[in-house]
């Protein structure tokens, strides 16, 4: 019998992404989203690549009885992907407690559900901004976490502690931490990619709308940094080798292999690349031009940070393969795919 995961914020960037692997991995997959920040369709696109629709509620994981009822609907859940949260460091300077509530209620109420449907682990989306800014690069996961940046970055550190808090006082579940660097790219197929709804507040995104006529031109915040060109540097990781990391993570905490309750893992290609060299990357991967221009730092940038993914290689089994021409390509092929669909 196949084991059933929640996925929350499934049809998210990164839980779409993760869902299909999931899925090509033999799990049945339960997806709860509010679509704040995403679309429905995207069940079209997980559809057309793995031949199965995951089963999907839309609701605010901030309403606890809401999401007790689901999980009352849809028994056997054996472990949680959270992704859902707001994400984008800039918006959470200006609207803070919108982040506070959304990312932190949401977990409580995850956390305080599982023990009651049985639910043996949770893998939790968190970030390479935890470590704020490292004073030794690459970053290891023993690296010091660093006062946040930006409210979102306190939302992550304080999510992880509330997990370390709530396992160390004996409530029988097991976490794996997933500390993200930079998520990137789409789907090889085109169907699922990076679609936010608005004016994106992430970089690529942004990118590929200003290569293909949507946006102006791309600002790059910042180029008097420490760093060779003077642009922020950062790891930029394929969507899907993240995916199949979660997939990894989700089978050792059900296997009973996890060597501690709560682990914590690096996700990264361990190579630093600058937003200018990204930019310049792109260009030459696709031949097509990127009108950008330099303007001031923004608030809650991190100057430079890359991985040392060495932990997650060794003892999760799991290594970033995809080369970072080829995941700028697949952005593209998914950009071009909305044109063709008259989404943008």
């Amino acid at each position: 019998m196949k084991q059933k995961i929640l996925v929350a914020g499934g049809t998210g960037y990164i839980g779409s992404h993760t869902t299909v692997e999931l899925q090509n991995a033999g799990f049945d997959v339960l997806i709860i989203d509010d679509l704040s920040n995403s679309n429905i369709e995207v069940l079209d696109g997980i559809e057309h690549i793995t031949g199965i629709r995951p089963d999907f509620v839309q609701l605010d994981l901030k309403d606890k009885e809401g999401t007790r009822k689901v999980l009352e609907q849809h028994p056997g859940i054996k472990g949680v992907i959270l992704f859902a949260a707001s994400k984008a460091v800039g918006e959470s300077v200006q609207k803070p407690l919108k982040y506070y509530r959304n990312n932190i209620v949401t977990l409580l109420n995850i956390l305080e559900l599982m023990p009651e449907f049985g639910i043996e682990g949770i893998v939790f989306s968190s970030s390479c901004t935890v470590y704020g800014q490292p004073d030794i690069l690459p970053v290891t996961e023993d690296a010091p976490i660093k006062p946040a940046m930006s409210p979102y970055g306190n939302t992550k550190q304080i999510n992880e502690e509330i997990i370390k808090d709530t396992i160390h006082a004996g409530t029988p579940i097991k976490s794996v931490l997933l500390r993200y660097f930079n998520p990137i790219g789409a789907h090889p197929s085109a169907e699922i990619g990076e679609l936010p709804n608005g004016v994106p507040q992430n970089l690529i995104p942004y990118l590929t709308q200003t290569a293909i006529g949507i946006r102006k031109e791309l600002s790059v915040f910042g180029d008097d940094y420490n760093t060779p060109d003077g642009s922020c540097i950062r790891d930029y990781i394929n969507v899907v080798d993240l995916a199949k990391a979660h997939v990894t993570a989700m089978n050792r905490m059900l296997d009973g292999k996890s060597e501690e309750n709560v682990e914590i893992f690096n996700l990264g290609t361990g190579r630093g690349v600058s937003v200018l060299e990204l930019i310049n990357t792109f260009e030459r991967a696709t031949g097509v031009k990127v009108p950008h221009k330099i303007v001031g730092r923004r608030e809650g940038d991190i100057e430079q940070v890359w991985a040392n993914p060495e932990r997650a290689n060794k003892v999760l089994g799991w290594t970033a393969q995809e080369t970072l021409e080829n995941t700028l390509k697949s952005a593209w092929k998914w950009q071009l795919h909305l044109r063709e669909k008259g989404i943008q």
